[in-house]
């Protein structure tokens, strides 16, 4: 219960500071799923997305981020409290997929960015196809999410933060097959790749 509270009063100051400091304009919301397991897939320009995406979506998200912002005990604390848990980039991490599953088995809601890292440029890169295959596997509702706006106020490649508005959509739901084997999900990969990709795009 207490980190429940945390975590809402940590939402309330994201979208209040934002509000004020450049703006925020979401649309959508009537697609995040009232009840039952969810997934967003979402781009991802900047450190801002995942703060900002779950200070304004309605129900928990637990947030994938990499590993290395866990270092630090005192970040890991907070990144916990935030319902964030860590995943191995540039590898297959088992334990970060076993923690999504088990999440969405639990009817929680989970917010992965498919091109596994933040833009260097602004714009939409390969998606890594790990979260494909992950979402094929849970089967469960995906929310195709946009942030535009994020890169503008804050890119990978600068340590200030400056003054932009920011527009998140959650778009329709997509329903993806569950398919547990592996055999049979592998062939349906770039396909549903393409169609998770034409959503945010």
């Amino acid at each position: 219960m207490i980190r429940r509270l945390r975590y809402h009063f940590y939402r309330w100051i994201a979208r209040t500071l934002w509000r004020t400091y450049g703006g925020l304009d979401v649309r959508g919301l009537e697609n995040i799923p009232k009840r039952g397991p969810f997934l967003v897939i979402s781009n991802h320009q900047s450190f801002l997305d995942p703060i900002l995406t779950m200070a304004v979506c309605p129900r928990i998200l637990h947030s994938m981020a990499k590993s290395t912002q866990f270092t630090s005990p005192t970040f890991r604390k907070l990144m916990t409290q935030l319902y964030a848990f860590p995943v191995r980039r540039f590898e297959i991490d088992p334990q970060a997929v076993r923690h999504v599953l088990r999440r969405l088995h639990e009817g929680e809601g989970v917010a992965i960015y498919i091109e596994g890292e933040r833009s260097w440029d602004g714009k939409l890169q390969r998606p890594r196809l790990g979260t494909v295959r992950l979402a094929l596997k849970a089967g469960v509702p995906i929310i195709p999410c946009r942030v535009d706006g994020a890169y503008e106020a804050w890119p990978r490649w600068d340590r200030k933060v400056k003054r932009h508005p920011i527009r998140i959509e959650f778009r329709e739901p997509l329903q993806l097959p569950q398919l547990d084997s592996r055999a049979v999900r592998e062939p349906q990969v770039a396909a549903a790749a393409d169609r998770i990709m034409s959503a945010i795009v």
